[in-house]
């Protein structure tokens, strides 16, 4: 699952004018870095991202999650978004790497 929604992490960035950087995540959460317009609203983006990945992964993997998530969502409805512009990206590309990404 979480090899299919890089993919559509990357679409959805692409559709924004942006570009997805890195992603990895663990059982429970991900970590994205992205770079995305300056004019990009970053709620709308976070609340597009989230609603079509939700959709998209619930109907590619349903038998996977049914056991899992009772009600139509995949996603809780908080996230966080932090600026990096002083930090080195090679250093939060390995923060994310390093993720306990689950066996796909």
């Amino acid at each position: 699952m979480l090899t299919e929604f890089e993919v559509q992490a990357k679409e959805r960035c692409a559709a924004w004018g942006g570009r997805l950087i890195e992603a990895n995540g663990e059982p429970d959460h991900v970590h994205l870095l992205i770079e995305l317009p300056p004019t990009a609203a970053l709620a709308e983006f976070v609340n597009a991202l989230k609603t079509g990945t939700s959709r998209r992964l619930r109907t590619m993997f349903a038998q996977e999650l049914a056991g899992v998530y009772s009600k139509p969502v995949l996603w809780s409805r908080s996230y966080c978004v932090l600026s990096c512009g002083g930090a080195p990206l090679e250093i939060i590309k390995q923060y994310i790497q390093q993720q306990d990404r689950p066996d796909d």
